[in-house]
């Protein structure tokens, strides 16, 4: 995906928290995502068009009005086939509307706050900024001139490209979004940096991340100066498989053990791990997969329960683990490899 022009931190806090009805995104577990495509000429919206057809793609156009005046019989057909959202100024909002022969409810990320305001007033919902790369229910915005890789890239990853208006259970942000926005730069990210955590979660259905360590954690029954893997689930992706159904998380979780055993196998910095372990609550699914399971000391179990019990809370499921109470699952490099290589 492009890059995302720079906006003040207020702009993007206000559109997280859906600040005069500003969208989100829609289900965290659903492959669609969101395509919107801004269109500041003719030449892009030919382009634009061309692009969508031979992938056989519909999408969110986002025109402006003056656009649409220049144009209007080629803003008219690109209506036939596509979702008309707005560009630039809303002053001209009902000039786009005729034109398009129906109403027009999106519009293009403001530029600073006060646009944000005045695409309130009009009952507008302003598009979130483009997320930097795909994710379920994601909303993206991809420039004409970068859609032909764009389309290519998220078919290969498993993504569904909709208009906005199709994004399953698409809505607008609220405070809580702000929070666990907040949460996931402050905390997770923060976390990954600190650990080199390797983000194994491309795919629209890949759930793991993995780190590798210059030790064996207690109570490993290796040598404590062995490396090996951790797993780490990827949160917000498995919180919202899961709410689609058990099955599907299940799937996903088993699937994603084999982009573990590439990354062993393919990565440099797990090239001397020894063994894969995690900590977790989802250790019913790994018994599942071979691993051992081993019991945490009574503190660092209660610990651990803790910070779930938190992390489940920053990411709002309702759905209760399997299994109350973390243990440490694991596998040796040769016995994982085995097993899902």
């Amino acid at each position: 995906m492009s890059a995302a022009p720079p906006r003040s931190l207020l702009l993007r806090a206000a559109l997280r928290a859906g600040l005069g009805g500003a969208q989100h995104g829609g289900h965290p577990g659903d492959p669609r995502v969101g395509l919107a495509v801004p269109v500041a000429s003719g030449a892009d919206l030919t382009l634009s068009l061309t692009t969508l057809a031979h992938a056989g793609v519909h999408a969110t156009l986002l025109l402006s009005p003056a656009l649409a005046f220049r144009a209007p019989d080629a803003v008219r057909a690109a209506a036939n086939q596509h979702e008309i959202g707005g560009l630039g100024d809303p002053a001209g909002l009902s000039g786009l509307e005729v034109t398009a022969g129906r109403p027009v409810t999106l519009w293009a990320t403001p530029e600073r706050l006060r646009g944000l305001s005045a695409l309130s007033r009009q009952h507008l919902h302003a598009l979130p900024v483009s997320a930097p790369r795909a994710a379920p229910g994601a909303l993206l915005q991809v420039a004409p001139a970068e859609l032909a890789a764009a389309l290519t890239h998220l078919k290969a990853l498993g993504y569904q490209p909709v208009p906005v208006r199709d994004v399953p259970d698409l809505r607008p942000g609220q405070p809580r979004d702000l929070l666990q926005w907040v949460y996931t730069r402050l905390v997770e990210d923060r976390f990954a940096r600190q650990h080199a955590v390797i983000d194994l979660a491309l795919r629209a259905d890949a759930v793991m991340r993995v780190a590798a360590l210059d030790h064996a954690p207690p109570p490993l029954p290796l040598p404590p100066q062995t490396p090996t893997a951790e797993l780490h689930l990827h949160s917000p992706r498995i919180v919202g498989l899961a709410a689609r159904s058990a099955l599907v998380a299940y799937r996903a979780y088993r699937r994603s053990l084999k982009d573990v055993a590439h990354a062993l196998q393919t990565r440099p910095e797990l090239a001397d791990a020894q063994a894969v372990f995690a900590v977790t609550l989802f250790h019913g699914p790994l018994a599942q997969a071979g691993f051992e399971l081993l019991d945490l000391p009574p503190l660092r179990a209660r610990w651990y329960g803790l910070g779930f019990r938190l992390l489940r809370a920053a990411y709002g499921t309702r759905r209760a683990p399997s299994e109350g109470e973390p243990k440490m699952a694991w596998l040796s490099r040769e016995a994982f490899l085995r097993l899902h290589g």
